[in-house]
């Protein structure tokens, strides 16, 4: 077992006596009925959090207001209760759960990973097939996912920036490029976020690599299998795309190691998009009736890379008949 500074004992006492308060507080909650809580409640469980050095438990207490505010809320509003309440157990039980999962745990609390923790994990080495782009104004910052997959690990990435706002963002590659380049994956049971190691093992800035290392689609780089129906997954693209239920499985282990994952990449072949569904799974409800989707599909099936959300898919490249990809 790792020893403790004093500081870090006082910080999870602090953390400890915060989240035992969000156990009896969600207690209540149940016990008392869903309608029960206001915002106001909600506003000060986010304060009381902040101040026991909980940031993470806290902003996921801050969306139940966003939760409670759309359709089917009672539903998705117990859901979060649950993750919740799951969250405070198993900190508090930390002590019992696999190392990776109890990292995964502190991560979610708000106890933050140093770039050199990160850099100092093995580099993954591969080319690097840049699925999509999606930028989300926060408070004051916005915050750019770029979604990643390995052509010989198949390993997805996530490179997560963020820029104070009415800055412009930093150039990444965009959807549709290979990136020949190293990651640096965040500890924890289903890594995902990375950082871009270059060849001295440091962080370069943004995606400042070398000559060449980034590369236009479409991909030849990545072998097209042989007996695949034609159309779709698009030329180039490989058996890195994947059938619906492959993309599902995918999930289903991520999940399973990592109960509060959130957000996932998945790289889709023989999809028909429609105005609520995408090869039938349901679209986020931010993303209904994609009419670019469906254009660039004419109704037929394509390969589409989309960001996985228990909410729904956000669509965010799409291949057309060309292989030339499509920013959503």
């Amino acid at each position: 077992m790792i020893s403790e500074t004093p500081a870090q004992t006082a910080r999870h006492a602090r953390v400890a006596a915060g989240l035992a308060e969000l156990e009896r507080w969600l207690g209540d909650q149940v016990r008392l009925g869903l309608g029960q809580a206001g915002d106001r409640d909600w506003d000060d469980l986010v304060k009381r959090l902040v101040d026991a050095q909980a940031p993470g438990a806290a902003g996921l207490v801050a969306r139940l207001e966003r939760v409670r505010a759309a359709a089917g809320w009672p539903g998705a509003l117990l859901s979060e209760y649950a993750l919740l309440n799951l969250l405070a157990v198993a900190y508090r039980r930390r002590a019992e759960l696999p190392p990776s999962l109890a990292r995964t745990v502190l991560t979610r609390v708000g106890f933050t990973t140093s770039r050199a923790e990160v850099l100092a994990e093995p580099h993954i080495h591969d080319r690097w097939l840049v699925l999509g782009v999606r930028d989300e104004p926060l408070d004051h910052v916005t915050a750019r996912r770029v979604w990643l997959r390995g052509q010989t690990t198949g390993r997805p990435a996530l490179i997560l920036t963020f820029t104070p706002a009415a800055h412009p963002m930093d150039e990444t590659p965009p959807p549709g490029a290979t990136l020949e380049a190293s990651l640096a994956f965040y500890p924890a049971a289903a890594p995902l976020r990375a950082l871009v190691v270059d060849p001295d093992g440091e962080e370069p800035p943004g995606f400042a690599l070398s000559p060449g290392a980034v590369e236009p689609g479409p991909h030849e780089a990545f072998p097209t299998p042989d007996g695949l129906p034609g159309g779709f997954p698009a030329p180039g693209l490989g058996s890195w795309a994947v059938s619906v239920e492959a993309g599902l499985e995918e999930v289903a282990g991520a999940v399973a190691a990592d109960p509060w994952t959130d957000a996932w990449p998945l790289l889709l072949d023989g999809v028909v998009p429609g105005r609520a569904d995408l090869g039938g799974l349901p679209l986020h409800p931010a993303c209904h009736d994609p009419w670019r989707l469906i254009a660039v599909s004419g109704g037929g099936p394509v390969t589409v890379a989309a960001e996985w959300s228990p909410r729904g898919l956000r669509p965010l490249t799409v291949w057309d008949d060309d292989a030339r990809p499509v920013h959503l």
